[in-house]
């Protein structure tokens, strides 16, 4: 165990630095599309590998951006923040570009893509190492598995092709061997409760295609109102499967019972106080005391409905208020990042935090506030490759001794 301990944790100037992108002109015009632009109308085999791209050489990782962000931090802050995420890059727990992809026909991700606020030299100059996509579809979706599927396919579309980018992680050794090779790690979740279609063997098929997160949302009969029997089988067979268990957007007595039967951290994936603000994704200061006991993570969410205080825009020092409130409730280790990016032009941002190359604005907040660059590496990585290691540990432990699950909603919930 002491050796994906080291995996995990691996922190050193000797990582590979990220590729530096592209010169490109800024302004409202796209980028020239190359032929490692995505196209998203186009459905490679589910199954593909992505091309294994030579490690680059090692080198000094992109700054953030100095033309918007650089020029308005203080330079020893800015020099500071450039060390941190060189060694502790930030793990982002919740971007939604999936569903941009799947309703238009193309954006160039990999040189920069104006009408979108995620694009690889922005998650460069963000200082982003690992990325989770979500996966989520709406509660009233028709078909909400297909449409799942049909996420999952533009994913490993966009991964294939930006092999000088992305790099898919299904494992906490994936993490430092996309570090290495100065690739953004790319995990595939959450995958909404509604969309298993009440199946242990579709959240198998999930696994296989690379999901490694599932969210207990209130939206399936055996989260709506604590876990069933059925419920608390899919807890199981996640954990025997090492996949990420997300309580954002689940009912109180879900979180609960979540809490007491996992064998493995949880996490909540875009969350943020609820006494500071009352949203329906935020989480109670009374749920968040069990979390440092199951060793979880809340992922403090940027979105700008969930942050806003008093009546005026949500802003960065909104967000720092919530990272510190989440502190002093459950302790540095236990909370981290969820930039919500992945949105198109117009979306409601919240100011200071527009884009996903902003995560340095709210690192140098923080350092204004006294945070000591322990707990800013525990925020920025650490504590969420801790999960995923601690998930994976806890997979391994368990297959030796539980097979697949075959049980049924039929027979665990009869109605």
């Amino acid at each position: 165990m002491a050796d994906l301990q080291d995996e995990a944790d691996v922190a050193t100037a000797a990582i590979g630095a990220p590729d530096r992108p592209a010169p490109r002109k800024r302004g409202g015009s796209k980028a020239k599309a190359t032929p490692r632009a995505v196209a998203v109308a186009h459905d490679p085999a589910p199954g593909a590998a992505a091309p294994e791209a030579p490690a680059p050489e090692a080198a000094p990782p992109e700054a953030p951006a100095s033309g918007d962000i650089g020029d308005t931090l203080d330079p020893d802050v800015r020099t500071r923040i450039h060390a941190l995420l060189r060694a502790h890059p930030v793990a982002d727990g919740y971007n939604t570009l999936a569903q941009v992809l799947v309703h238009t026909p193309w954006h160039d991700v990999e040189l920069g893509e104006s009408s979108l606020d995620t694009d690889i030299p922005r998650l460069r100059h963000g200082g982003v190492g690992a990325q989770f996509w979500s996966l989520m579809v709406p509660a009233d979706c028709p078909d909400p598995v297909s449409a799942t599927l049909e996420r999952v396919d533009r994913l490993r579309t966009l991964v294939d092709a930006c092999p000088e980018g992305l790099r898919l992680a299904q494992a906490v050794g994936d993490l430092a061997d996309a570090r290495n090779h100065g690739r953004i790690a790319s995990l595939f979740g959450p995958v909404a409760a509604h969309a298993l279609g009440d199946s242990l063997g579709t959240v198998r098929a999930y696994h296989a295609l690379g999901v490694r997160a599932v969210a207990l949302t209130a939206t399936a009969s055996w989260t709506r109102a604590g876990l069933t029997r059925f419920g608390q089988e899919v807890v199981r067979e996640l954990n025997r499967l090492g996949m990420v268990i997300d309580l954002s957007g689940a009912a109180p007595e879900t979180v609960r019972q979540a809490l007491g039967a996992a064998k493995a951290p949880l996490v909540f994936t875009r969350s943020a106080a609820r006494a500071l603000t009352d949203h329906p994704l935020n989480v109670t200061d009374e749920l968040l005391a069990g979390l440092p006991e199951n060793g979880g993570v809340c992922l403090v969410s940027f979105a700008p409905a969930q942050v806003a205080r008093a009546g005026r825009p949500a802003c960065a020092q909104d967000v720092a208020d919530h990272i510190e409130h989440l502190r002093a409730v459950v302790g540095p280790q236990h909370i981290g990042l969820s930039g919500g990016y992945g949105l198109t032009a117009g979306a409601p941002r919240t100011v200071g935090l527009e884009d996903a190359s902003r995560y340095p604005v709210l690192l140098a907040e923080l350092i204004g506030r006294g945070w000591d660059d322990t707990d800013l590496a525990a925020l920025t990585w650490g504590n969420l490759a801790r999960v995923i290691r601690d998930v994976d540990f806890a997979a391994r432990a368990a297959q030796p001794r539980r097979g697949p699950s075959t049980a049924t909603i039929e027979d665990l919930d009869p109605r």
